[in-house]
């Protein structure tokens, strides 16, 4: 009878729970109920999946939260180098680029490189210093550098990243106010960027040869008489994302570790129609080096077995709800008539995924193809435009927008715009109806 009796006294306890907080087991019950929550776990303390297409959020764990990212860091690095530099451009090592610690070329000062040559030793090695030279080289100073791709990163939409380095070694700045900012980002925010230079930047192109090739070899320059000479060093860079090899599809990617930061990953992989992008923070740390390799696997599977490509095109616009717009005071062919003025959407459209409170931002992701969109999802069109107008109107004047919305996120926006002009009455037209009246 004792456990009986225990078992009793349990009951009452958790009866008597429920009825003083009834809302004690609400969080449990509303997340039980969610049939989309995915069943795993990852190693990962930030995590994001990412439509790189779109730019939506497929999935994120703590995908806001500001942390390190050591050297993903140098993917930034690397498009900005590709946007801004030529390639065949000689840079010369500074002492400070040859003092950075390790993963390192091992640059000597005053040798010169070809930019190509440490776009690679960068991406495939993640050597600090070549980080460095492309730097000065680039910008004159790593924080010149820092201040460019803070600029860039606030174009592509990442609010939340803050560089100092070019080559992701933990550090911190001291603003005029006093405030102390870390080299950091959310996985979100890198997700961002790893999408820009793959789908967006004029460069992806140079991006992902670069970063999809297995190995790679150069040697250094010293200048004699303005030409440029081999320096009699050679080097071997050899691809160290093994991603690359691990899924179809896999497209590129940038490991990344430091003793804050742990070992951080973005990867990105496109198959039928769909790319996708990963980004991992605080993956594990020694002895855990394969974590994100199962994290990013984890979260690709799932954006594949879930997510599918559909066309923003399947949602279209009724254009039959397009009607004239009364406009008040307006010029008619005729006295006491009533003025309207066509309207039409405009084309080619203008595109990108919403800010946090749902309003168009301007420099996201295209999204002019379409979405990756979960069996029970759908994209809804909001339609808004004036009910009427006061002249004068000019054409092309937008007169209203139709919004595709996928969870209240705008993902499209079409403009409507007034087809020709009308102008206001005025005393010329008064006088000329009056004559036209009684002159018939």
């Amino acid at each position: 009878m004792k456990p009986i009796g225990k078992t009793l006294m349990k009951i009452t306890a958790l009866l008597l729970s429920l009825l003083l907080f009834p809302n004690l087991l609400v969080p449990l019950a509303v997340y039980a109920n969610e049939e989309d929550t995915p069943d795993f776990s990852l190693y990962a303390q930030s995590a994001v999946l990412m439509d790189a297409a779109s730019g939506r959020i497929l999935y994120e764990k703590d995908g806001q939260k500001v942390m390190p990212m050591a050297s993903t860091t140098k993917i930034m690095t690397c498009i900005l180098a590709l946007e801004n530099g030529n390639p065949e451009d000689y840079a010369i090592a500074s002492s400070y680029a040859a003092s950075m610690p390790k993963v390192k070329l091992y640059v000597k000062e005053g040798e010169y490189y070809r930019l190509k040559d440490l776009l690679y030793s960068l991406m495939l090695e993640s050597h600090n210093d070549a980080a460095v030279v492309i730097a000065e080289h680039i910008a004159g100073s790593t924080q010149s550098f820092a201040d460019m791709m803070n600029q860039k990163a606030k174009e592509i939409g990442c609010h939340d990243t803050f560089f100092i380095t070019p080559n992701g070694l933990d550090a911190t700045a001291t603003a005029k106010d006093g405030t102390v900012r870390v080299h950091s980002t959310t996985a979100a925010d890198l997700a961002r960027i790893m999408s820009y230079c793959i789908m967006d930047s004029p460069k992806k192109e140079d991006f992902l040869a670069i970063t999809r090739t297995p190995s790679y070899s150069f040697e250094n320059y010293r200048e004699t008489d303005g030409q440029f000479v081999g320096g009699g060093r050679t080097f071997q860079c050899n691809n160290h994302n093994a991603f690359l090899s691990m899924m179809d599809g896999a497209l590129s990617g940038k490991t990344g570790f430091t003793g804050t930061a742990g070992y951080c990953y973005v990867g990105a992989l496109r198959k039928d129609n769909r790319t996708y992008v990963v980004a991992l923070l605080a993956c594990g740390w020694p002895n855990n080096k394969t974590y994100k390799w199962s994290d990013t696997k984890t979260l690709m599977n799932y954006g594949l077995d879930h997510f599918e490509y559909h066309s923003l095109s399947e949602a279209a616009f009724d254009e039959s709800q397009l009607k004239p717009i009364k406009v008040l005071n307006g010029q008619t062919d005729r006295l006491g008539a009533t003025a309207y003025v066509d309207v039409e959407i405009a084309r080619p459209l203008e595109t990108a995924p919403s800010s946090e409170n749902g309003e168009h931002t301007d420099n996201a992701p295209s999204a002019d193809d379409g979405i990756l969109l979960k069996k029970d999802e759908s994209i809804q069109v909001d339609f808004q435009a004036a009910t009427e107008l006061t002249a004068p109107i000019e054409a092309g004047t937008q007169v209203g927008t139709i919004r595709y919305l996928v969870d209240e996120t705008v993902y499209k926006i079409e403009y409507i715009f007034t087809s020709q002009s009308v102008p206001a009455i005025d005393f010329s037209w008064c006088l000329s109806q009056i004559l036209q009246r009684y002159t018939l």
